[in-house]
């Protein structure tokens, strides 16, 4: 398995367009008004959205591949990070599917998608219980806090094409993790610093099989 490390640079809510900016802002309104009803994120991050949510979605963009025209999210919850991946690569021809089995979640992602007009494909499921010729070859694979990495790299296999690239937020325990997964796992991995959780990093994982 070849590992690499990368730092960070500058966080990409800077460099976006006014109509990009809107429309998140728009979903931050979404969100705010959901939370009193359903827990979407953690309530000590709400006055910090912007940072802790947005930003941290959107420094994956950079890991993307030129012609990522096709992306899967697993465990999407409130959003992240395919709503912002969504909202700023609007126009780009990109195809979303988020996939989430909590109901009151899916619910607000399809409220959303039909509000900001994104076109998202919201699977109400859990992962493992989604046909992947339903939705075809992969080129990205999105999660965030979702599931331990081992147990993450089962879920994602059965989308895996030869060129498919995932790239997975994970906090200060990747290193025990990136250790377990190798028993079971070969992959080739870039570990990027977060630019916003200074304990975390993202993964950057290719050529994905099981042992």
């Amino acid at each position: 398995m070849a590992e690499h490390s990368e730092d960070p640079n500058k966080a990409s809510t800077s460099r976006m367009s006014d109509a990009s900016k809107s429309d998140l802002e728009k979903y931050k309104n979404l969100l705010i008004k959901w939370q009193k009803v359903q827990n979407l994120v953690s309530r000590e991050t709400l006055n910090d959205i912007w940072r802790r949510h947005f930003d941290d979605s959107l420094q994956i963009l950079e890991c993307f591949p030129e012609n990522a025209s096709k992306i899967l999210d697993i465990g999407s919850g409130g959003g992240f990070p395919a709503v912002p991946l969504a909202i700023v690569m609007r126009g780009k021809s990109a195809v979303f599917h988020l996939v989430e089995a909590n109901r009151r979640k899916v619910s607000f992602l399809r409220a959303v998608s039909r509000e900001l007009g994104l076109g998202l494909n919201v699977h109400g499921k859990r992962a493992e219980h989604v046909d992947p010729d339903e939705i075809g070859p992969v080129d990205v694979i999105t999660s965030r806090a979702t599931a331990p990495l081992s147990r993450l790299l089962g879920l994602m296999l059965p989308f895996w094409c030869e060129d498919t690239v995932a790239i997975i937020h994970k906090g200060h325990e990747f290193s025990a993790e990136l250790s377990e997964s190798r028993a079971n796992w070969d992959f080739d991995v870039i570990r990027r610093v977060s630019k916003v959780d200074v304990s975390g990093v993202i993964l950057e994982i290719r050529r994905l099989k099981s042992r």
